[in-house]
């Protein structure tokens, strides 16, 4: 019997939880929903039968609520037939759209599998050529629905699916549009487009068209080539306000040595300014045939291709302000005020434009008298100056307006400036050199709440406030946060826990679990971890998948009916299969031949590995040995004979007188012969 393992997503309940009241559903009496594959912010996917033509297929059912109002409803059913136009090998099919008794959902393709981020994960950082290899597919799918004229608008590592035999498909195309903020059933955290690859002009003006896809693949590439996403932040409104403000850093700063070509195309697809980026992912697409020529040729420095791929320097800060999609652009359709509050949810902090109701919406709590604009503030026109009007003064004057201004310059200077010195910078200083620095410029020190850096090694100083170069009085206090150093956390040992210990275990040390699998396994209890990838003690960083392995307990070994069949074969299979086989039980059996099973213990069913059949093997027929009855006459030979257990068969020998005497037998007198067997006598 061979090993049956059964893949099921991490998300699924464990065995005596809550049931979800989906699983077993028949959709529109076609779709027959199985086990839970992924649940998102606005929908959960699961694995399903599509009954009419006997294919499996993944339903994505809308969360409950969300199908409710009519407009969305509407939205949805368009963006998904828009999506179901594309047919593209990189591209996740489309097939149906349904409404089964307010369960809104779409029926895909199944593609089985893991997803970019697992593979970012795992891999990352990664070889330029490696990269791109990944990539490649990603933008020929967003070039394929460019030309068709729709956008993606929520491209991230997490609909990137790669299939189990190497296939690249891009899923979710033109579906993040479909939720919208004037909905009354948005719930806080819903994200409409992760703001981890979010464009600038989409957090600016709250529109954008096919540009946004490319500068979320080049986020994702410098990912790729990195490790680590480029904008980082505490809160969704810090990363947008760096994606508006601060280029996207090349990635050999972090991976040295990396081609300048590679930093130019990931600068050309991240630029802020969309003059400078890619029309569409198609123009990308040769960009990136380009520099994969370059590095298969083994070319290191290539100053035309570099010259080629960095972006021009800006006339003005148009990075900031992108400018607006033109009117009419299909591609370019706006977000309202209300749906960029929810592509930055979750935060406390909201949105210019974006209405009270919302902002409570997703945050709990009405938003504060003076929300936070992420946009550049505009530079103030100038005031005009009055004329000035001349006036006479008479030298007193004079000499009073001179004193005045000498004493009030004094005073200002005392007041403003020589009570104040300037903050030293202590940044990137361990605590104690901080301390020591700040002291001796007569100032006094706390100490903030640590803080986890990529960039600062732990045990030395992130930030100080105030800031370095701020005026500060004589005798004020500093406080120092202190790094505590890139965030990872060792993974612990999971092996011999449950699957809900091993969460709960995971969960202390923000680690998420992956795929779920089961084996069977002679050691490891049932519903035991019998491993874990990766091994327990790596250091990983938050969020990062754990697969498992747990244990279906010890694996059942077919037992088989042997009954009729020679010993030896049975024994032989037997054993092979990790049984153990008795024979010790050998009976004659007058029908059965010798070496043949009689009999079997257990008759049937399962056993595990070392576990004992016993069989009763046949000796065939008792022997016994045949009386000599020669000379006898012929009733005490038949006599004789019969008294052993034989059958007599009496012949008159030919030519004698029938004198009633035995001349002889057959078989001889002293053989061994089965009993019941015939012996012949022959008459003289």
């Amino acid at each position: 019997m061979s090993d049956r393992q059964t893949d099921r997503p991490a998300h699924q309940g464990t065995p005596g939880g809550s049931r979800d009241p989906m699983i077993g559903r028949l959709l529109e009496g076609r779709y027959r929903i199985g086990d839970k594959i992924a649940r998102g912010g606005m929908a959960t996917v699961y694995e399903a039968t599509d009954t009419r033509l006997d294919r499996t297929v993944a339903v994505k059912v809308m969360h409950a609520g969300l199908g409710d109002d009519e407009e969305f409803a509407a939205r949805f059913v368009r963006e998904a037939r828009a999506a179901a136009k594309l047919s593209h090998p990189n591209i996740v099919a489309v097939y149906d759209q349904g409404n089964d008794d307010g369960s809104v959902f779409l029926a895909m393709e199944m593609v089985p599998g893991h997803t970019l981020r697992d593979t970012i994960t795992k891999e990352s950082p990664m070889t330029p050529a490696r990269a791109l290899a990944l990539l490649e597919p990603v933008i020929s799918a967003l070039a394929a629905a460019h030309r068709a004229g729709l956008m993606h608008r929520d491209v991230k590592p997490e609909n990137v699916l790669i299939a189990d035999d190497g296939r690249v498909k891009v899923a979710d195309f033109g579906l993040a549009k479909a939720v919208s903020a004037d909905t009354t059933h948005t719930a806080t955290g819903v994200l409409i487009g992760t703001v981890s690859y979010i464009a600038p002009e989409l957090v600016v003006e709250g529109r954008a068209d096919a540009r946004a896809d490319v500068y979320a693949v080049g986020v994702i590439l410098s990912e790729l080539l990195t490790g680590q996403k480029p904008h980082q932040g505490e809160t969704p409104i810090q990363v947008a306000y760096k994606h508006v403000h601060e280029d996207v850093p090349p990635p050999s700063r972090l991976a040295p040595g990396l081609p300048a070509y590679v930093d130019a195309l990931v600068a050309r697809a991240t630029a802020r300014d969309t003059g400078q980026r890619p029309a569409d992912a198609g123009v990308l697409l040769r960009h990136v045939h380009r520099v994969q020529h370059a590095l298969a040729a083994g070319v290191r420095e290539d100053v035309e291709l570099t010259q080629d791929l960095t972006p021009r320097p800006p006339s003005s800060d148009a990075g900031v302000a992108p400018p607006r999609a033109r009117e009419g652009d299909t591609a370019a359709e706006p977000y309202d005020a209300d749906e960029m509050a929810l592509l930055l949810a979750p935060s406390a902090t909201p949105l210019v434009g974006a209405g009270p109701e919302v902002t409570a919406t997703l945050t709990g709590h009405a938003p504060p008298a003076q929300p936070i604009d992420v946009r550049p503030a505009p530079t103030p026109a100038p005031t005009p100056r009055p004329p000035r009007r001349r006036r006479r003064r008479g030298p007193l004057l004079l000499v009073m307006a001179l004193l005045v201004a000498a004493a009030v310059g004094a005073g200002a200077w005392w007041l403003g400036w020589a009570r104040y010195s300037s903050m030293p910078s202590v940044l990137d200083l361990t605590q104690a050199a901080a301390t020591k620095k700040l002291e001796a410029a007569g100032l006094d020190v706390e100490l903030g709440t640590p803080v986890y850096d990529d960039d600062v090694a732990a045990g030395r100083v992130v930030s100080t406030d105030p800031g370095p170069g701020s005026r500060v009085l004589d005798g004020s206090t500093v406080t120092l946060v202190v790094s505590l150093g890139v965030e990872e956390y060792a993974l612990p040992p999971l092996k011999g826990l449950t699957e809900q210990q091993a969460r709960d275990a995971l969960e202390e040390v923000k680690l998420e679990v992956g795929l779920v699998r089961e084996r069977y396994s002679e050691k490891v209890p049932e519903g035991q971890v019998i491993r874990s990838d990766p091994k327990s003690g790596q250091m990983l960083r938050p969020g990062a998948s754990v697969d498992l392995v747990l244990s279906q307990g010890r694996r059942p070994i077919k037992v088989g009916d042997w009954v009729g069949k020679e010993a030896d074969t049975a024994q032989a299979a037997l054993e092979k299969r990790g049984l153990v086989v008795d024979r010790t039980q050998e009976v004659f059996d007058d029908e059965v031949p010798a070496g043949i099973v009689i009999s079997q213990n257990p008759p049937s069913g399962t056993l595990f590995r070392g576990e004992t059949v016993t069989l009763t093997v046949s000796k065939g027929p008792e022997l016994v040995e045949v009386p000599g009855v020669r000379a006898q006459g012929v009733d005490s030979a038949t006599a004789t004979l019969q008294a052993a257990g034989f059958v007599v068969d009496v012949q008159q020998a030919s030519g004698y007188l029938g004198l009633g005497y035995v001349f002889s037998q057959t078989p001889d007198g002293g053989q061994l012969a089965p009993r019941g067997s015939t012996v012949t006598i022959y008459l003289i």
